[in-house]
């Protein structure tokens, strides 16, 4: 009897303690979850904290800040402004201030500087590339044959050589440099752009049928400025090209080989000879034209009398087919 009263003993405790071992495993762990530290930061406000992400483009290094930046907000485009310009050299670590000057910037007029050429007495030594820097050349069309060039074309000067094209073809940068003008001139070069290169020389490019650049871009030497056509002042598509030394234009064939279509030589030097065509303005080769604006009251008896002419003369000068004028009308006398 003691014995199975043991027994029942020993039972009971191996029941309760298998009883107390699965407690551990059916009831849940309450631990106190770690307390979080206080950002230093202020609460940002909920509107912010849900509004979605914008995506905010890096700096581009194909798109080059433009050298020179016009408000035209208050002005008129293309106002002049003298801009002041430091050329500096890096020698070792450190940037030399070598020159310093004023330039003129004009987005509106192809000659702003006011430099007469008869006055330029010196030679110039001009880079027209540096493969070094990688400022290179290029033709300013796939081909350049010559329709016509600098020089007099009767009673006026021809500044600038025209080179052969179809309506839509390409042209491209002679030079690296700036946009200066992108302008249309109805009675000249139609369609037309300027470029300032970084050797001192102008370039201009006339009659185009489509400009593709805009006032203060940089272009490479090659790079597409437009599409050759055949507005303003033309018989025919084609395009008119100029090279200008401060506001100047000079003959481009001392520059170009246009048969070989290639340069002459890296370095040009800028010589008077290259202005003399200046003083062949008072020549036979090209005449001089006086005009008058018409005031009111003004009649053609008398404004030819002032000038020392006919009435006739002026109807045929000015294709007149009737004496009636009127005030601000532009006669020329001369």
């Amino acid at each position: 009897m003691r014995f199975f009263i043991s027994f029942l003993f020993t039972l009971f405790c191996i029941s309760w303690a298998l009883a107390q071992e699965g407690d551990k495993f059916t009831k849940p762990l309450n631990k106190k979850a770690p307390t979080e530290k206080k950002d230093t930061v202020k609460d940002i406000p909920s509107e912010i904290q849900e509004a979605p992400a914008k995506h905010h483009p890096g700096f581009d290094p194909q798109r080059r800040p433009t050298v020179v930046s016009e408000d035209t907000t208050d002005i008129d485009e293309g106002e002049l402004s003298v801009v002041e310009v430091t050329e500096e050299v890096r020698v070792d670590s450190s940037w030399i201030k070598i020159a310093e000057y004023y330039s003129v910037w004009d987005s509106r007029n192809v000659d702003p500087y006011g430099i007469d050429p008869k006055d330029f007495d010196d030679s110039v030594e001009i880079q027209l590339y540096d493969e070094a820097q990688n400022q290179l050349w290029a033709l300013p069309l796939t081909h350049t044959k010559v329709n016509s060039n600098f020089g007099s074309r009767g009673y006026r000067w021809h500044y600038g050589t025209d080179l052969d094209l179809n309506t839509g073809d390409t042209i491209r940068a002679a030079f690296d440099g700036i946009v200066r003008i992108v302008r249309y001139e109805a009675g000249g070069w139609g369609y037309f752009v300027l470029l300032r290169h970084y050797n001192g020389l102008e370039t201009l490019y006339g009659h185009m049928s489509k400009q593709l650049v805009e006032v203060g871009q940089l272009v490479k030497a090659g790079d597409i400025i437009g599409l050759g056509g055949s507005t303003g002042r033309s018989s025919g598509p084609h395009l008119h090209y100029e090279v200008r030394y401060q506001g100047n234009a000079f003959n481009s064939d001392a520059l170009y080989d246009y048969l070989g279509e290639k340069l002459r030589q890296q370095y040009f030097y800028l010589l008077p000879q290259h202005f003399s065509y200046i003083g062949q303005k008072k020549s036979a080769m090209v005449r001089r034209l006086v005009y008058y604006r018409v005031r009111r009251g003004d009649t053609l008896g008398g404004i030819a009398s002032r000038h020392g002419t006919t009435v006739s003369k002026l109807m045929k000068l000015n294709r007149l087919r009737s004496k009636t004028i009127r005030a601000g009308q532009r006669l020329r006398v001369r």
